[in-house]
């Protein structure tokens, strides 16, 4: 199908010869002399581009170009002028023009400029299907060679790399090769981590960045160096993606210092991973130096209330003396009046904020219909993260802390998997309701599905008893058990669960800034 063009200029009978190389190209191509003629064209008939002279008898190519914008805020508009007085290409770009060309313009100025407004997305589109086919032989090659946790970080950062590129392309068959790899990398992984987790929590020295380490090892030798207020920002439940969709928003304030991942523990969930985060220990050594700070699975009330308490005996234990305020952050109102009171954040040498949306966002996609429908997929899922952020007080935060001068640590407990392969399993009343993994006595299932840690200790996981164990899902599986078993596996079937082994729950962003100058 040809594009429609119009192009208004009151010398149009010079422009003939880029008239005809237009056609020549496929172009349909209607002309007028006026800005007033142009407005009444564009209502009585589709365009999909405005060529725009500035200057023009009537009308202005300017006050054209506002008269459009009223009625079709979408319609390129592309302004050719032979002024190149500053005033007018920034009210023409304040204006929302699509291109600015400046006379005289030659035919192939002409065909870039549509190509870039009009064909832009497909040619784009299979720009990256080829560099996608390219890479895919690589990708498979580097999986099968993996050797270490930082072999498999790379293929999970391409991966996503990947799937964020491929979110334009029209090609079905193009997208379900990446899900099979996708699906290859989980299945690796599960092995991967079955084999290794347990030696890297036996052998600390030879261990990765884990949730209880990582703090110890990036943030706090750095705090001694500071003489301003060091931020460390929690996102709750904060995957490699999302945070790759945050991240243009906030380099316009901040530098990125280093950006990398590391890997939380198991169980990949909000009472073991943050506790240890900010405690810098385990959650078995949690319940023995700390026993009256650490809630057991079925204890009642928040699990997570202790955080600042373990953040500053971490400290403490560091030999580090600093100042900390602690902020969690479960509403907008707490957000506003946060930012509101920023200078108070700025008395201390740390001050911690935890924002829990994004675990909230991924517990309301299983429970509430109305996020269902608006989070359908993960490019959705991405999209309504980018939206809140982009319009919480988190945001006006952070614009408050690069203006302060304020170094800055994003990072997160956990991520969280789509589910969408339910995996039975049997265990008495006392077994926990978390759907990717399960912790209790005499627990049923196929072994093969599962990764197993029978010996808690071993794992430095609290006992709650002589024969608990803890029992993992892998890749996107979801436990469901045999009673009313249908009903569950429609419930939970392309929900965002954590706590189990997979790329997306374990490999988590943690990001050091440095505000722009």
């Amino acid at each position: 199908m040809s594009h429609k063009i119009l192009w208004a200029d009151d010398e149009i009978d010079l422009l003939k010869p880029h008239l005809l190389f237009l056609q020549e190209k496929g172009y349909d191509v209607a002309t007028v002399t006026s800005g007033s003629d142009a407005l009444d064209e564009i209502a009585e008939q589709h365009f999909d581009v405005v060529f725009l002279d500035e200057n023009m008898p009537g009308l202005t190519g300017l006050q054209t170009l506002e008269e459009i914008k009223k009625m079709q805020p979408n319609l390129p508009v592309i302004m050719i002028t032979k002024s190149e007085e500053e005033f007018i290409m920034e009210d023409a770009i304040g204006a929302k023009i699509a291109d600015y060309l400046i006379k005289p313009v030659n035919p192939n100025q002409i065909l870039l400029s549509l190509r870039k407004n009009l064909d832009s997305k497909d040619l784009i589109s299979k720009k990256t299907f080829s560099s996608y086919r390219q890479e895919f032989g690589k990708i498979a090659m580097d999986l099968g060679a993996c050797q270490d946790l930082e072999d498999y970080m790379d293929i999970y950062k391409q991966l996503v790399y990947w799937e964020k590129e491929l979110e334009g392309v029209d090609d079905q068959g193009i997208r379900e090769i990446l899900e099979m790899q996708q699906k290859d990398a989980r299945q690796a992984f599960s092995k991967f981590i079955s084999k290794n987790y347990l030696d890297w929590i036996g052998d600390p020295s030879n261990s990765p960045d884990l949730s209880h380490n990582v703090l110890k090892r990036k943030f706090l030798p750095e705090l001694k160096s500071k003489s301003k207020t060091t931020f460390l920002l929690v996102i709750d439940n904060l995957r490699l993606d999302q945070w790759l969709v945050l991240k243009p928003i906030i380099q316009q304030y901040f530098n990125i210092k280093d950006e990398s991942l590391y890997c939380a523990i198991l169980p990949t969930a909000t009472h073991y991973a943050r506790n240890a985060l900010f405690a810098g220990l385990m959650p078995r050594e949690i319940e023995k130096i700390y026993p009256d700070l650490w809630l057991s699975e079925d204890d009642e009330g928040s699990k997570n209330q202790y955080e600042e308490t373990l953040f500053n005996s971490s400290l403490k234990r560091q030999g580090i003396q600093a100042s900390v305020k602690y902020h969690k952050i479960l509403n907008q109102d707490y957000g506003k009046r946060l930012a509101d009171n920023f200078s108070n954040l700025t008395q201390v040498d740390v001050a911690v904020l935890v924002y829990n949306f994004v675990d909230m966002l991924s517990h309301a996609r299983t429970d509430m219909d109305v996020i269902k429908e608006l989070a359908t997929d993960e490019s959705a899922y991405r999209s309504i993260t980018k939206s809140w952020f982009e319009h919480s007080h988190l945001l006006d935060v952070l614009k408050k802390i690069a203006a302060y001068g304020g170094d800055l640590v994003i990072t997160t407990d956990h991520g969280s998997v789509k589910t969408n392969n339910p995996v039975k399993i049997v265990g008495d009343k006392s077994t926990n309701t978390n759907l990717r993994y399960k912790v209790g006595r005499n627990l049923s299932y196929n072994d093969k599905d599962v990764f197993v840690i029978k010996n808690p200790e071993e794992a430095h996981l609290p006992k709650a008893n002589l024969t608990s164990s803890y029992v993992f899902a892998l890749k996107q599986d979801y436990f469901v058990y045999p009673n009313n078993y249908n009903q569950y596996v429609k419930m939970y079937m392309d929900t965002f669960q954590h706590g189990g082994v997979s790329p997306e729950e374990m490999l988590v962003p943690y990001v050091n800034l440095v505000p722009k100058k």
